[in-house]
């Protein structure tokens, strides 16, 4: 037996508002996918209150389950949820505009990182930020997702299960351990609502994008197997790997690096020189494959090089977000489930929780000044209430200042 589904439709907006707020997540979101989440939370759930909180817990966790790169994907998901698959393409493009058109002019030779105290300074004061910004995040989403002793204790021990089962495998587990617990002593707990997670189109639309995945991951290859051009061969290296790997950026260097090297195509110097780049910048760490695709050796290379890898490594997160988000939202009435969420949702805090500990704090604060400034920045974004791309400028010119006057 079923629910039935909310009286009020979700507000929707256009694809051009969710491309303005994404291309100014896009020129300043930086440190990678955790902070990532926390950058979008701030903007899209607190500040423009696209979503609720529980909503926006769901989509994290549901994008945990999906290969690629996830900060993207909860990207894109909330382009979706916005204004549909115009949305969701508005929300790729205008996040990845800014870090791919870095990565693609270093990879052509035409731009270079600056180098020097100044930067080095400003990056660590970026990073320090950045544990506020996932800090505020993770506070804001306890408050709301686990209000009683259960749940606390759910997140707790999701947390640790992250830190002591390591990569995408222990946060898979994690959200299972926190459905399966939710679906067994969450049904007699407030469940909160998920308060817009729906999407304005038809499953239908949602099948014919997972049939168009499976069949692109399939023939691909047997295409170009049987075809002599680079540029299905680019194409179905690059897809592969965004349909393949789990746990984000760092987890999919290993099969780029085979795909690129392997065939001749760079030298390994030239590869990770590209990679530490993509750290460097905002927006997503796929974007390497603007690099990879500029900087290859047969053509097409350059720009063409750049936009056929970055679009190639990217469409299977974004046929599987717009494939699995309808029947998510139908599924999502059924009360069983949705107990069940109240457990995924205190899981979701639970990975939060523990990225904060490790890579965002443990990479962020090396020294007491650290420290003090990451305080500095939590107090402005929580109780002053800036936005936190000018808590993240203010505090890179903190630190490149530091770094000078040091």
């Amino acid at each position: 037996m079923t629910d039935s589904p909310p009286s009020r439709p979700p507000e929707t907006g256009s694809w051009q508002e969710v491309f303005s707020a994404f291309f100014r997540l896009g020129l300043t979101s930086f440190g990678g996918p955790v902070a990532h989440l926390g950058f979008f939370r701030s903007d899209i759930v607190e500040k423009r209150k696209w979503l609720s909180e529980a909503a926006y817990a769901e989509l994290v966790a549901l994008c945990q389950f999906l290969p690629g790169p996830a900060s993207s994907q909860v990207g894109m998901g909330l382009g979706f949820v916005r204004a549909g698959y115009a949305g969701a393409a508005a929300a790729f493009f205008a996040f990845t505009l800014p870090s791919f058109l870095i990565m693609a002019l270093l990879g052509m030779g035409v731009a270079v990182l600056p180098d020097g105290v100044l930067l080095k300074g400003a990056l660590a004061g970026l990073k320090t930020a950045v544990v506020a910004v996932v800090a505020q995040a993770v506070w804001g989403m306890a408050q709301t997702l686990t209000p009683d002793k259960p749940r606390i204790g759910l997140a707790v021990i999701c947390a640790a299960l992250v830190l002591l089962w390591t990569g995408a495998p222990g946060q898979v587990a994690a959200i299972v351990l926190g459905g399966l617990t939710g679906l067994a002593f969450c049904k007699n707990l407030p469940v909160p609502d998920t308060g817009g997670l729906s999407v304005p189109v038809s499953r239908r639309a949602g099948s014919v994008f997972l049939s168009l995945f499976f069949v692109l991951l399939i023939g691909l290859p047997v295409l170009a197997g049987m075809s002599d051009s680079h540029v299905i061969d680019i194409i179905d290296r690059f897809y592969r790997a965004g349909s393949l790997v789990f746990g984000g950026g760092h987890v999919v260097l290993p099969l780029l690096q085979s795909s690129m090297i392997d065939p001749g195509w760079m030298s390994e110097p030239v590869f990770l020189a590209g990679y530490g780049a993509a750290q460097a910048v905002p927006g997503p760490l796929f974007t390497v494959a603007a690099y990879l695709g500029a900087a290859a050796t047969p053509e097409p290379d350059g720009m063409a090089g750049a936009t056929i890898a970055t679009c190639a490594i990217f469409l299977p997160a974004f046929l599987l977000v717009g494939g699995c988000l309808p029947f998510w939202q139908h599924l999502t009435h059924y009360k069983a489930l949705r107990s069940a969420l109240a457990g995924v949702n205190a899981a979701v805090v639970g990975l939060l929780l523990a990225a904060l500990y490790d890579p965002v704090w443990t990479g962020g604060i090396v020294n007491n000044r650290d420290f003090l400034l990451a305080v500095a920045c939590f107090a402005a974004l929580q109780i002053w209430k800036l936005p936190a791309w000018a808590v993240v400028s203010g505090a890179a010119l903190i630190g490149g200042f530091i770094a000078v006057l040091v």
